[in-house]
């Protein structure tokens, strides 16, 4: 071979590893970019699957706690489950900290009464049913909040959410866009506009 066929030679040989190489390249970004995406789906069903099952607990505890309603045919809980206080630990104090799970769960407080042995009244099931919830909750998700409201169908009576009255449970949690794609938020989610946009799970219960 001569020496300009042998150059030639050598020439080609560079480009096509450098070809490679560019190939290679690009495949191991989508390959990154697949597992940057991956991430954020995750943790998203993550998320999701927990508030879902909060929903569900609370909604269960309601059903288990509810009594016959004094002024209806229906039944009805106690006005404190209501409280935004009971909730995501508003009625504790003395916790530092982004996670408020290890300062408030890992220890009974002494401000939530024990009920466990089943000698509480309605208003002190309320405030462990709330404590409980926003503890399984916070042990998965500590930025995450739960909230129970209530569309009453008799404002004249003394009960906060009177028989037949739509019960509503909200698990949110902030989110963000990603990939310059803005996220449709709910608007049940983010009711101040302007806020931190935050996702949510909704579940309505009648009594």
């Amino acid at each position: 071979m001569s020496r300009v066929a042998f150059s030639l030679a050598r020439g080609i040989g560079m480009i096509e590893v450098l070809v490679t190489l560019f190939i290679l390249s690009i495949g191991l970004l989508g390959v990154a970019s697949l597992q940057f995406v991956g991430s954020f789906s995750n943790a998203d069903a993550l998320n999701r699957s927990q508030a879902v099952t909060v929903t569900q607990q609370l909604a269960e505890r309601l059903r288990a706690n509810a009594v016959l309603s004094s002024t209806g045919n229906g039944l009805v809980v106690h006005n404190d489950y209501f409280d935004d206080d009971l909730y995501n630990f508003a009625n504790l104090s003395g916790c530092t900290g982004a996670n408020p799970y290890p300062c408030y769960c890992l220890a009974h407080p002494a401000d939530i009464p024990d009920c466990h042995g089943g000698d509480c009244n309605q208003a002190e099931f309320a405030a462990l049913d709330a404590y409980e919830v926003s503890c399984s909750l916070a042990s998965s998700n500590p930025a995450a909040t739960v909230s129970l409201t209530c569309t009453d169908n008799d404002g004249l009576d003394a009960d906060a959410c009177s028989s037949g009255s739509r019960h509503r449970i909200i698990v949110s949690w902030p989110t963000e866009s990603w990939q310059n794609i803005d996220r449709q938020l709910n608007a049940a989610c983010n009711p101040v506009a302007g806020a931190e946009p935050r996702d949510c799970v909704v579940l309505d219960v009648t009594l």
